[in-house]
Parts: structure tokens; sequence; C-alpha cells
């Protein structure tokens, strides 16, 4: 029987978690670097709001590859979270907890990389809207 078995579970499902959300943010951030393909295809029409929107939709491609770096560090991260827990679960002796000052940190960090896509994407779509149709 391993010593402690539950709380080494736990600590195992925590890290499966936090690369589960690694991965999820990765690909948000691929979606994210290729939705310019998507605005300069709907722009296909209106070729000045096509140039205009292309000049502009480097902030896209430069956000998903943000979100994709913070996804892989997230991982490292979690890895040395779980080593570290893992080490001080197998010791006899008793541990302060660190505090959830990371989880706050992403947390913080994805709001405001989600408010951003808002008003970016909308800043893109009246753009579109606002073209004369051709």
């Amino acid at each position: 029987m391993i010593p402690r078995f539950n709380d080494h579970a736990a600590n195992e499902r925590t890290y499966l978690a936090w690369v589960r959300t690694a991965i999820a943010v990765m690909a948000f951030g691929f979606l994210v670097e290729r939705f310019d393909l998507f605005i300069t295809y709907a722009s296909s029409n209106a070729s000045h709001a096509a140039h205009r929107l292309h000049l502009h939709l480097r902030t896209t491609e430069w956000v998903g590859l943000l979100l994709i770096v913070f996804g892989a560090l997230i991982i490292l991260l979690a890895s040395a979270r779980f080593l570290r827990n893992r080490r001080d679960i197998a010791q006899e002796r008793m541990e302060a907890y660190a505090g959830p000052v990371g989880e706050k940190l992403l947390a913080a960090i994805l709001v405001l990389m989600g408010l951003f896509l808002v008003v970016y994407v909308g800043q893109e779509l009246a753009a579109l809207g606002a073209q004369p149709d051709v």
C-alpha cells in the first residue's frame, strides 16, 4: 500500500486538470491566431476594409502566440507544483499551504485577454459593418 495514497491521487488529479487547462488555452491561442483568416474571408468584397483589417490583424496573431506560450508556461508551472506537492506529501512533517496566488494570477490574465478580444473583435466587426456595399 502506498502511504498517503489519497493525497497523492488528489495531487495527480489537480496536475492533470492544470494540463487540460493549458491545452485548452493553447488551442484557443491557435484559434485566435487563425482568426484573421475568417476576417479576411468575411471582408473579401470590400478590398479597402480587407487591407485595413489585414494590417491590424497582426494583433490577433500576437495574442494567439501569447496564449500558446502562456499555455506552455502553465504546464511548466503545474509540473513544478506537482513535484513540490509530491515531495511535501511524502514527508512526515507538516507544510504550510502556499495559497492560491498562481490561480488568481491565471484568472486575471485570462479575464484581461478575454476582455481585449471582445473589444478587438467588436471593433473589427463594426468596421466591416460600416463599409459600404460594393
